[in-house]
């Protein structure tokens, strides 16, 4: 058994395209750890293909802190170690541990510490992340002898006993209809791509009630953006809206299992829009069209009939805008969709 470490210590929208190929290193029989931040930890404490997780202290750490952490790398003896963020500091630390195979993408100056390379071209966007992840992880494979196997959906299975306990908790918190279908629409944005405004936000759920019979929809928002979310929930009740706002403040493994109850979610390209695609809850997401941004390159874990992909129209002045969408053009889109797909959850 090979122990790997695989590296994803950046967002959460990035660690959640990392789980194919922590499926492909688990089915060929590695002993699995992930680095990653002090937020991400909770969903990869439940990801079924990883077997430790060590805490990375973050950049501005001090020296003994980040010290320790190098220790407790080290003290693990790992036989191989994957980057899938590669940058100086990641580079360094992996050096320094001295893992013995070290594997990331050929680009930037820190490649130069790495024992091993694999040229991707990722800025021209040709494959979906998750793909570009996956190639690595089959390089590490092919080099170590290891089989190579498929992949499949969903990554992130969830029995049907823990969705149920899921849809009970929040359909009596949120006082929903247990019985409807629910849409979880998340409004907030990382920041990494632009996304719509509040304004169409708010023309397209009002806009949905109007095609999808019987629906409850659901803002989803964490702590920090409730005050943001909560205006557009106030406006949606006034125009007579089956909305509720859940503001999740119990953590990711909370918030996931959360998703999970939905028929349909509905996000910018941010990271509960992956969370949810790793579930293969149905997904709609909103993409610019700038080549680092695209919809194929940042692509959910979907099965692929499971997710519709709107991008800024090709005709539009500014690549990152979707100020130039019509919102009720949208909502037909979305609501024809959805009529014709099993919105029933993946469960296992």
């Amino acid at each position: 058994m090979k122990r790997v470490l695989v590296v994803r210590n950046d967002k959460l929208g990035d660690f959640m395209l990392a789980w194919p190929a922590l499926s492909l290193l688990k089915q060929a029989g590695c002993d699995v750890t992930v680095l990653v931040p002090e937020y991400t930890a909770p969903l990869a404490r439940l990801c079924p293909s990883v077997d430790h997780v060590l805490i990375d202290v973050g950049a501005a750490a001090d020296k003994g802190a980040q010290g320790q952490m190098l220790a407790d790398i080290r003290a693990q003896q790992f036989d191989a170690a994957l980057a899938l963020f590669s940058n100086w500091r990641n580079a360094s630390f992996l050096q320094q541990a001295k893992i013995p195979y070290r594997l990331a993408p050929a680009t930037k100056l820190a490649q130069i510490r790495y024992t091993h390379r694999l040229t991707q071209r990722r800025s021209r966007s040709e494959k979906p992340e998750w793909v570009y992840n996956l190639d690595l992880a089959a390089r590490l494979l092919k080099d170590f002898g290891l089989p190579i196997t498929s992949v499949s959906t969903p990554y992130f299975p969830m029995s049907a006993e823990r969705v149920s306990q899921a849809r009970a908790h929040l359909a009596q918190n949120l006082t929903l209809p247990a019985t409807s279908k629910w849409m979880m629409v998340h409004v907030g944005s990382g920041g990494s791509a632009n996304n719509l405004s509040l304004d169409q936000y708010e023309q397209l759920v009002v806009a949905l009630s109007e095609r999808l019979d019987g629906w409850q929809f659901v803002l989803t928002a964490g702590p920090a953006e409730e005050a943001v979310v909560g205006g557009v929930y106030t406006r949606l009740l006034t125009r007579r809206v089956p909305v509720a706002l859940w503001v999740s403040t119990d953590g990711l493994a909370a918030f996931a299992q959360g998703l999970a109850t939905a028929s349909a979610m509905v996000a910018g390209s941010t990271g509960p829009l992956h969370v949810a695609g790793a579930l293969d809850v149905p997904t709609v997401g909103f993409f610019p069209r700038l080549q680092s941004s695209t919809a194929l390159r940042w692509q959910t874990l979907n099965t692929p009939a499971r997710h519709l992909a709107i991008s800024v129209p090709e005709d539009s002045a500014d690549a990152e805008s979707f100020a130039s969408l019509d919102m009720a053009l949208v909502a037909d889109q979305v609501s024809n969709w959805l009529t014709e797909l099993d919105c029933s959850p993946a469960t296992t």
